[in-house]
Order: C-alpha cells, then structure tokens, then sequence
C-alpha cells in the first residue's frame, strides 16, 4: 500500500468481480487510493482478459478498467483456495462481487457467512436484476438493459425503428460509478456506527436513472418520450450542422444565446429578427425551417472559422469529433488525462485516468492492469502473513492454477 496521502488511503478491497461493472467501480476507487486485491480464477482469470483487441498478448479492455490492482489468482473450487480468499476478506475492509446470483453462496463468500464473522464487512453486490425476487437468475447485459430500461427507445432517427443503442457500455459504467459512491458511503457511514453493510446496485435501476428527466416526465404526465434526434424538445436550435469542412454540434437554450448565434456568428441581422424566431415557443414551433435556415449559412462557412465565432460569442458548441480527434484534442493534452505508464511486459502502454483533481489528497500514481496472479506470493506473505514454505506448499497443490 502507498504511503501517498490519497483520497482513500488505508481501504483495503477483495475484490471478486469480473468484465466491467464491478472491476471498474473498484478502480475508481483503486485510483483514489484503495489498496485493490482482485482475486481472479486460477489458469483463465477474469474473461475480459480474453476480448479483442490484444497488445502483446495483453487485452486492451482488460488494460482499460483494471488500473491500479494488484491479481491474486486462486482456484475457488478447491478448499484450498476458499481459505486462502477467506483470509484476504478477513484482512479487507470491503469486498466487491458481481456473479451470477448463488455463486457467492456456494463459494461460502456470501454476505451473510462473510458478515457473521465480521460485522464491519462492506459488502457491495452488484447484480442486473437484483438478488431476490423472479428476475435474481436472468443474466443481464450492457445493449440489452439500455433496451429493457426504454434508453434505447429515446435514441436514433425519428424516422427509424426501434431506436439505437449507445456504443459504449453505458450501462456498465454508470452502475460502477453508483457501486464506487454506495461503497464510500458505506465507509463514511461506519466511521460513525462501527458496523459494515450490505450495499445492492444494479444495472436497471441505473439504467432507468440514467432515462434522466424523462423518467420522471413518463410519470407525471404518461405519455412516453419519442426519439428527437439530434435536435431537443425544450429548445431550439439544439442539434448536429455541417459546415463546408466538417460538422458541430451547436445548442441554444434560451433567446440570448439564439440572438448571439444570428448576429454574431451567421452575421444575418434578418434571421434575429424574425418574429417568428423571437421566442424559445416560436422557434420550437418552426423548428424545422429554423434549422434549415441555419443549415444553409453555416454550409457557407468552415468550421475553424464557424467554432472559433461561436466561442468567442458564447454560443455553446463544438466539432463533433472521431474518437482519435479527441484523443488527441487540445483540451484533453492540458488537462492531462491521457499519459502513458510502465508495463511489465510491454514496456509502456496508453492510459486514461480520471476527471478527477485533488488539492491536498491526489490520486494515486496509476500503475498498469497486473498480469494474472502477479501479485500472489505478495499479498499472501505482506497482507496475509503466510510463510515462505506454506505458499509454496498451496502452489504445489495447485491452488494457484
């Protein structure tokens, strides 16, 4: 463990989770400073190890959300194994599973087995259903709750049925970034009681959470939100534009910045003063002819030129990018997200830490995603105690694969 004065320094994890919404919920909370232990299936470790594409032998998915860990790798099938994890959970402050519901109990790593012997156990389950009720067994996946939570129904061409699901595992993502608040307010709440929990999240009640407004918009008035594009329903002109080298994506919110927008950046006095521009009502009710109107002046302009207006009269905007555009972007280099770190077999690897910035407690410096089972020996002898002769004992009855 670091001696850096980290946000979370001195939160020791088990962390039992595999693929996405688990072992990124306990990165987040690896790169504030938690010490990770991720104890992986002897021989395979964690599947996303084996999805494309590959460096050197090393998955890139498995790099992306493995940051800052340390990989125990142990057979969970033998007895063996289970002590040895068992006595990492005991040395743990929290520990993280996201299996299939049942697997835990049949390991003997359950929470109520795991909490009898130690009642300041914080236990975080992360599941797609829940643990109880008729829905605890279905297996659950990133495209498939955007469709079930009615995400998918929002996004896409009005036009085209049945809507898009987002390329990246939204889903995924949010229900670790709602794992990683649950566990430190579990934290926060036994510094005062003294007493772990058991904390549940799952990806669709994240996913419905992540309907935004219209959730809640479904139930006060019962109507269903339709697809609207690129555009936006409470205002306009809100969407996607081409220019003569490239398209943007401009968004006007309220009259002022509409104004703006006509006079400053198209230059066209007559389209600000159209009356029936002159309200948020009016251009919603003449949406389409507004964004035509638009679409025509900025066709006539770059878009260097068209971006650079736009911000210097306020109008928010900007370049819709490939994702190497943005990669490299200017305001990505001078935040500093992007930064390459040591790996011991492919000597260093790209990395893209957190927005996250600390005054007094900093991030931890990341170190890459560990190869399987390298940090084994260390942890059992400086975490567990175990003697030389006793780990290579277990290594000999195969306990580590």
């Amino acid at each position: 463990m670091s001696d850096k004065e980290t946000p979370l320094r001195g939160l020791r994890i088990a962390d039992f989770s595999h693929f996405i919404a688990g072992p990124f919920a306990t990165m987040i909370l690896a790169d504030m400073g938690a010490e990770v232990i991720k104890i992986e299936s002897a021989g395979t470790g964690d599947n996303f190890r084996h999805y494309p594409p590959h460096i050197g032998g090393e998955s890139v998915p498995y790099l992306w959300v493995n940051r800052n860990k340390k990989s125990v790798a142990l057979d969970l099938k033998t007895p063996e194994g289970r002590a040895v994890a068992l006595d990492i959970v005991a040395k743990s402050d929290v520990v993280v599973e996201n299996f299939s519901t049942g697997v835990m109990e049949r390991l003997g790593l359950d929470w109520a087995t795991l909490s009898h012997d130690n009642p300041r156990l914080i236990y975080a389950s992360v599941s797609s259903y829940g643990r109880r009720g008729p829905y605890a067994n279905r297996i659950g996946f990133d495209p498939v709750v955007q469709a079930e939570s009615g995400f998918i129904s929002m996004n896409g061409d009005p036009a085209q049925e049945p809507g898009y699901r987002a390329g990246p595992s939204v889903m995924d993502i949010a229900t670790a970034m709602m794992t990683a608040n649950a566990i430190q307010g579990a934290w926060i709440a036994r510094l005062r009681t003294g007493r772990g929990q058991l904390v549940e999240t799952t990806m669709i009640e994240t996913a419905i959470n992540m309907l935004g407004n219209f959730s809640l918009s479904y139930l006060a008035t019962g109507v269903s939100p339709t697809r609207f594009g690129n555009t936006q329903a409470t205002a306009s002109p809100v969407g996607a534009f081409e220019t003569a080298t490239g398209p943007i994506y401009l968004a006007c919110a309220n009259d002022r910045t509409f104004q703006r927008l006509a006079r400053d950046v198209l230059l066209d006095p007559a389209l600000a003063d159209d009356p029936a521009y002159a309200t948020s009502a009016g251009r919603r009710e003449n949406q389409q002819r507004l964004l035509s109107d638009i679409r025509a002046r900025l066709k006539q302009q770059d878009r260097d030129t068209s971006l650079a207006r736009m911000h210097e009269a306020g109008v928010p905007c900007g370049a819709i990018r490939t994702v190497g555009e943005a990669m490299d972007a200017p305001e990505i280099k001078e935040l500093g997200l992007v930064s390459s770190i040591a790996h011991p077999t492919l000597g260093t690897i790209p990395n893209v830490g957190l927005p996250m910035h600390f005054s007094e407690t900093p991030l931890a410096e990341p170190v890459a995603a560990p190869l399987l089972g390298a940090d084994t020996d260390a942890v059992l002898r400086d975490v567990l105690g175990y003697a030389p002769e006793r780990i290579s004992g277990l290594r000999e009855e195969g306990v580590f694969g």
